[in-house]
């Protein structure tokens, strides 16, 4: 099968991974389905490149629908409440993948999943990628589970507090973890969807250079600005007092509080660093974009 009669769907093509998986595979000669709740959002220049779909994908009718005659999918759990919870919320979102999956015979699944999926239990909102994880390896499909560290991205909205000298974060200041540009993580997922050369259950971490902590993370950040930035630490009822501020329900903020409390204390990635799990772009590159 050349790359060419590859029928290949892709979830959140505007997404910071999305938006890369989709551009590359528009460059490797593909003419990808894209599905969206909004397909307004979808850049201009990839309208007469792609096939646009009207999707919910908590709708398990309308992704069955939207994946007919699909070889290869890019799925991404997007953000969803069930009663509240968004581990429920995710879990209800790989249940369309996985129905998709199993009802069309799609080959080959490329899962956008996270370190701490794999504890299955006990790391927030991860929980819930860990659900889709067994839902998708349930179908006994081929599946790539793609388990990226922490966002490179997740800073965009503290930028003013950074340009104003903080970083506040609940992340143990000492606490060193993978951080990774999204865009990286876009280049694997493409490769492997356009790849033969691998089937069964795959885990591929993506972690980018190196791991920082957030004190070294405020140091390159204060080297980009040329200026202090002070990173500090967030008592979990701080964290969750201001995210509460921020309008979320108590779901939602367990969600996001319960990742840092899970991922921190006394937590061992099962997918260590090696060349394979390595991508090159450093923070120090992304901030220049960022900062200016």
């Amino acid at each position: 099968m050349g790359h060419r009669t590859k029928r290949i769907v892709v979830t959140t093509p505007t997404g910071h991974v999305g938006s890369r998986v989709v551009r590359l595979l528009v460059q490797a000669g593909v003419r990808p389905r894209v599905l969206m709740r909004h397909p307004g959002r979808l850049d201009g220049a990839l309208r007469d490149l792609v096939d646009v779909v009207p999707v919910d994908q908590g709708d398990a009718d309308a992704v069955v629908r939207a994946t007919e005659g699909a070889d290869r999918l890019f799925w991404v759990d997007p953000p969803a409440l069930v009663d509240g919870d968004p581990v429920a919320g995710y879990a209800r979102m790989g249940a369309s993948a996985a129905r998709a999956v199993v009802e069309n015979g799609i080959a080959k699944t490329v899962f956008l999943s996270s370190g701490g999926a794999e504890k299955r239990r006990g790391a927030g909102e991860i929980d819930g990628l860990g659900r889709t994880e067994e839902l998708l390896d349930a179908t006994g499909a081929d599946v790539l589970h793609l388990r990226c560290g922490y966002f490179f991205t997740n800073l965009l909205p503290q930028l003013d507090e950074i340009r104003a000298g903080t970083l506040s974060t609940p992340w143990p200041l000492d606490h060193a973890m993978p951080w990774v540009d999204p865009r990286d993580i876009g280049e694997v997922a493409a490769v492997r969807l356009l790849s033969e050369d691998w089937s069964g259950r795959v885990v591929q971490a993506v972690h980018g250079p190196e791991d920082l902590t957030f004190t070294q993370v405020a140091a390159v950040l204060a080297a980009r600005l040329g200026r202090a930035v002070t990173p500090i630490h967030l008592s979990d009822e701080e964290f969750r007092a201001a995210l509460a501020g921020t309008g979320l329900g108590d779901g939602q903020i367990d969600g996001i509080a319960g990742m840092a409390a899970g991922l921190s204390s006394g937590y061992v990635p099962q997918d260590t660093r090696t060349l394979l799990t390595t991508t090159p772009m450093t923070l120090a590159e992304w901030a220049c974009g960022q900062l200016g």
